[in-house]
């Protein structure tokens, strides 16, 4: 019997110039694969006691991806996905040991991530995707059954340089503050986009039920920052202008390994130190219950032709 999914493997993605990184799964993707860090991602940043696939679900036929990338199918009317979601969850499990002599467990945080990577190498694909102008692209969706707790701090998408800081990052929920101050924040379930100084760049309602379509602009030599944005199957569009990005160290110590995941901050623990309780990544309060978003529509592309706005349409980059 035919089945429009038995095209995938002979379309290529619809995108509108050379992508440099391609993270949408394939549905040739396994859990193995994810446990063994294959391309296109390291899953090493998770708990140490677990496997990645108890954190990342390889959501196949489940869900449907963000549509702006599906391709047209054979057959009038249809469209046909060519990515699989991924859902990537925390426990009380998911505290993340980095390498340091003697390893230090960041009790602080719960998180998980996947590292953008290719040819088995994530350090080396950072030359290639942060030189000149490229553009990030990444569609997130909540996961219903495992909702987020709003008065923590989350971050959710990020680039991160050698020295700790972030490029861009998207955040959910309640900004953390030392003293902790009311929660949930006002503005603690809208997904926000802020720059290398955490200046905020855009915001918009975090809605579980719909994809939410991201494109972060970075030109690394002039260190900017331009944000697109979409819901569900509307194409992308700019929703700031050119955003001086100037704080972010330049050339080579810039330059950092692209994060999604679930990055879960702490609340203050009165019962620490001053010093402990600013401490966020070793130090503050967790609770123990397992949360989760939904990933899709991941990779890097140049800007050689334009932007790709999703459903075969190419826009011109911010200017």
């Amino acid at each position: 019997m035919f089945s429009v999914f038995s095209v995938i493997g002979l379309l290529g993605l619809v995108s509108a110039t050379p992508i440099i990184y391609d993270g949408r799964a394939p549905f040739n993707y396994t859990g193995e694969d994810l446990n063994n860090s294959i391309d296109p991602y390291l899953s090493v940043v998770k708990g140490s006691t677990e496997n990645a696939t108890h954190y990342s679900t390889l959501l196949g036929l489940l869900l449907p991806p963000t549509p702006l990338w599906n391709q047209p199918s054979v057959l009038p009317f249809l469209t046909v996905p060519t990515e699989q979601p991924i859902a990537i969850s925390i426990d009380n499990t998911s505290i993340f040991i980095p390498g340091g002599t003697p390893p230090t467990p960041q009790n602080g945080f719960r998180r998980t991530g996947l590292i953008a990577q290719a040819n088995g190498n994530h350090t080396a694909l950072n030359a290639i995707t942060d030189v000149g102008t490229t553009v990030f692209h990444v569609s997130i969706r909540g996961d219903e059954l495992r909702p987020l707790n709003y008065t923590h701090e989350y971050q959710i998408v990020w680039i991160e340089p050698n020295d700790g800081s972030h490029v861009f990052e998207i955040q959910l929920g309640s900004p953390f503050t030392d003293p902790t101050g009311p929660l949930p924040a006002p503005d603690a379930h809208y997904l926000k986009v802020r720059d290398h100084a955490l200046n905020l760049l855009f915001e918009t309602p975090f809605t579980l039920e719909d994809w939410h379509n991201f494109a972060v602009q970075i030109d690394w030599t002039d260190r900017t920052l331009g944000v697109f944005y979409s819901t569900n199957d509307a194409s992308l569009e700019a929703v700031t202008g050119v955003e001086p990005n100037d704080s972010t160290p330049e050339g080579a110590a810039g330059q950092g390994d692209y994060h999604f995941g679930v990055l879960k901050l702490p609340l203050v623990n009165p019962a620490d130190t001053p010093a402990e309780q600013a401490n966020v990544v070793y130090y503050g309060i967790q609770e123990g219950t397992t949360e989760a978003l939904i990933y899709s529509g991941v990779f890097i592309e140049m800007i050689t032709e334009g932007v790709s706005a999703g459903n075969g349409k190419i826009i011109n980059a911010i200017s």
